[in-house]
């Protein structure tokens, strides 16, 4: 677990949520699937449904401010300027950063962790620039998105990519590691929360033990801002990333966070309006941060929705909201082991190890069949291999189910889930 999230919740204890209460919240949640069957969402690692709140947001935005930020000197430019801008100003404090500079508006995580594989493979600055010497790392646990874009570097320079292994119930061995850092490793890439997994990696931890050589570290964050309280500075990471459509937020919108001193050093990747300060026809300068990563017309309504998710997010608590989607997910584990037979669950079972994932595998059954019988009960899962390829290929499979939990899934919803499951599987049987 990470240290910062163990002393917030010694601080206080979490209470219970009024879940009915979120619920009335949440219009997509009160419809019936196939024929009058009541939708039971779990596929929330994937995407998170809307509140009211961030809905109306965005539509007011269309509505009554809409314009292009930084460039009209008009009413309505300012507007939706203003309104951009306090969207930054409240993410920054949502995940404990001072300085809303450092707070980078992109199209999501996969776009984030692109434009700094990238960025960094084009710096000239020897302490971060990636050659054909050095090593990057990553886990055996990551998504596809923390993966293929520094494979793609390692192509670009003739760096080596290697992979911190695993053990057995889904950690990383932290042995291996120590072993694999060394003054030739120049990025570290890992997730905070396994998607598959719901490995809860301590990040403070990791971030310091590759601090110690220099390591630039980049911490894939999309399955843990949603879910706990995050603290940047106290992680001290050098890159944290994340996506709005994981934290009820809009799809088409993520968010970079960069040490200012590595935004500095980094160039842009992403070149065209706004994010130049000078453009002759010899060349251009680039424009101050956050400008300088921002280029072309950026997400407004959907840095004005994000602004939303993380107001109705404090409203809530991520502390109570951690404990709830906890309390779910073993219920969930403990009624499977004990009704499923043949049933393999992934990952860690200690106590605080594991987030709001369930994921699993039964015996002789596809996983795509189980998703697509329990739909018709009007269960919402996931199948596949959940952009993880490699993780699954190191557990000797090649798909699994997954059951992911949030803030307004209900116990009853994991009685429903599994009653589904039993009667699914004795179908296919």
């Amino acid at each position: 677990m990470n240290f910062q999230t163990d002393e917030l919740e010694s601080e206080h204890i979490a209470k219970p949520l009024d879940v009915q209460a979120i619920r009335a919240d949440f219009p997509i949640l009160h419809q019936t699937i196939h024929a009058d069957r009541p939708l039971v969402y779990l596929d929330n690692a994937a995407s998170t449904q809307h509140p009211r709140a961030v809905i109306e947001s965005i539509e007011n935005c269309y509505k009554q401010s809409y314009a292009n930020v930084h460039r009209g000197i008009h009413w309505l430019s300012e507007q939706s300027t203003n309104n951009y801008e306090h969207a930054r100003a409240a993410i920054a404090e949502f995940i404990g950063t001072q300085n809303d500079r450092e707070v980078i508006f992109t199209s999501g995580t996969t776009h984030a962790i692109n434009l700094v594989a990238r960025s960094i493979g084009d710096t000239s600055d020897p302490s971060i620039s990636v050659s054909a010497d050095d090593e990057i790392l990553l886990t055996e646990m990551e998504h596809h998105s923390n993966i293929v874009p520094w494979q793609q570097l390692a192509e670009r320079t003739g760096a080596t990519v290697r992979f911190v292994p695993m053990t057995d119930d889904g950690q990383l061995c932290m042995n291996s590691l120590s072993e694999m850092l060394n003054d030739k490793t120049k990025v570290f890439a890992f997730s905070a929360v396994s998607n598959v997994l719901g490995t809860i990696n301590p990040v403070a931890k990791l971030v310091a033990m590759a601090s110690q050589w220099g390591i630039t570290t980049v911490v894939d964050a999309a399955q843990h801002v949603p879910h706990e309280p995050t603290d940047v500075t106290a992680w001290n990471a050098d890159f944290v990333i994340f996506s709005g459509h994981k934290m009820l937020g809009p799809s088409g919108i993520g968010i970079l966070h960069g040490k200012m001193e590595m935004l500095r050093a980094i160039p842009p990747f992403h070149g065209g309006g706004s994010m130049i300060s000078k453009v002759t026809t010899e060349g251009y300068v680039p424009g101050e941060i956050p400008a300088k990563f921002e280029a072309g017309t950026p997400p407004i309504a959907q840095a004005i929705g994000l602004h939303a998710a993380v107001d109705y997010l404090n409203g809530i608590g991520l502390s109570q909201i951690k404990q709830h989607e906890q309390t779910l997910a073993n219920l969930a584990i403990d009624k499977l082991q004990s009704e499923i037979d043949g049933i393999r669950i992934l990952g860690p079972m200690g106590p605080g190890q594991r987030a709001g994932i369930v994921s699993f595998v039964v015996d002789g059954v596809s996983p795509q069949d189980i998703s697509l019988l329990i739909d018709r009960h009007g269960i919402a899962i996931r199948a596949g291999h959940h952009c993880a390829m490699p993780l699954h290929e190191k557990l000797g499979i090649n798909s699994s189910c997954r059951a992911s939990f949030y803030l307004y899934n209900t116990v009853e919803e994991v009685d429903r889930f599994v009653e589904a499951l039993a009667q699914t599987l004795q179908k296919l049987r």
